[in-house]
């Protein structure tokens, strides 16, 4: 069993200098896998910069000029979240790259699974709007790169667990029957959106699934949704291929959220992940780095779903539960409206 990781010191070169989403984040995810040796057990994939007709899968041919023409003019500030360097065109079309030359491993079958390390994020970026610290939408770009050049992906599932809805990738699919987004995300948070009515329109009705959750929810409550919303929509669902917008900030360590998951919690849900790819579609499955702002949380999570792709039953965790506030209460009756809008049994 073969498990890639899309890595490049490039990603270093989108400077946000003290924003939270900067260079740190992956230099100390990498730290930590080649201080504990699973580098050596990973294939590492090269990633490579995503054309201007691949971009255009998902963003208006206007915004990708403009963000090209903004980087030569030396960057800037997109929105009041998002900033541009220099270097962060090329940068972002790496990242978009990186995501599409693990999706070409497994499909070439030199890989079963990947996890691709890339900054920045991208399921805030809308078809011509910069969003959330994201620029281009590296999951919804991939997804509709699987549609159109493998015939052997007819359809295929986008699991969001970033803490913050992933509104961009939701628009870009809220039409498309053929891709299931499901989305957990705290609510109220930002960007506001992720209801749980939100279910798709036309022939994509109820491709759409939101789950938002009150602050203080944390592996008990994440898991109950994995195991009975998301696991069996997934199944009735049947996907050639899953793809995984692999946000940790919703750990308890956050400052920008108000979850309390672990690293433990976040392995369990990349195992049920895992479990479905295996049983439902040959293995394939890429997970793509979205948020995760606390360096060691982050850092030690990405570590452990690496170790649950490459099959390895020990969890690491070494920062544990800390309860920072109360737990929700009443999910239970949640779950059942979530099943009813769901046609669940």
């Amino acid at each position: 069993m073969k498990t890639g990781l899309v890595y490049s010191p490039l990603y270093l070169e989108h400077d946000t200098g003290t924003h939270v989403e900067n260079a740190r984040r992956l230099v100390r995810v990498m730290s930590v896998l080649e201080g504990s040796g699973l580098t050596g057990r990973l294939v590492m994939v090269s990633p490579r910069p995503a054309t201007v007709e691949e971009l255009g899968l998902v963003h208006t041919a206007e915004y990708v000029v403009r963000i090209r023409n903004e980087a030569l003019r030396g960057g800037g500030w997109l929105d009041a979240d998002t900033m541009l360097s220099p270097r962060s065109f090329e940068v972002a079309r790496h990242a978009v790259g990186g995501v599409m030359a693990a999706t070409d491993a497994v499909m070439k079958g030199e890989i079963r699974n990947a996890f691709a390390l890339v900054r920045p994020p991208g399921h805030h970026a809308k078809s011509n709007r910069a969003m959330g610290f994201c620029i281009f939408n590296n999951v919804a770009i991939v997804a509709r790169y699987l549609l159109n050049n493998y015939s052997g992906v007819k359809r295929l599932v986008i699991v969001d667990f970033d803490v913050h809805h992933g509104n961009g990738t939701s628009d870009s699919f809220y039409a498309e029957p053929r891709v299931l987004y499901i989305s957990t995300h705290q609510y109220p948070l930002y960007p506001g959106t992720g209801h749980a009515d939100e279910t798709g329109e036309g022939a994509a009705e109820g491709t759409k699934v939101n789950m938002p959750l009150p602050a203080g929810c944390g592996d008990e409550e994440y898991l109950a949704l994995f195991h009975d919303i998301v696991r069996p929509i997934v199944d009735r669902f049947q996907p050639d291929f899953i793809l995984a917008s692999a946000g940790y900030d919703a750990h308890w360590s956050e400052t920008l959220a108000s979850m309390q998951m672990t690293v433990t919690g976040f392995a369990k849900i990349a195992r049920i992940l895992k479990d479905l790819a295996d049983r439902l579609c040959s293995g394939r499955l890429v997970f793509s780095l979205e948020g995760g702002y606390n360096l060691d949380a982050l850092a030690y999570s990405v570590q452990a779903t690496l170790d649950v792709l490459l099959g390895r039953n020990e969890i690491v965790d070494p920062l544990g539960l800390q309860t920072r506030m109360g737990r929700p209460s009443g999910l239970d009756g949640y779950v059942k409206e979530l099943k009813k809008i769901h046609r669940l049994a």
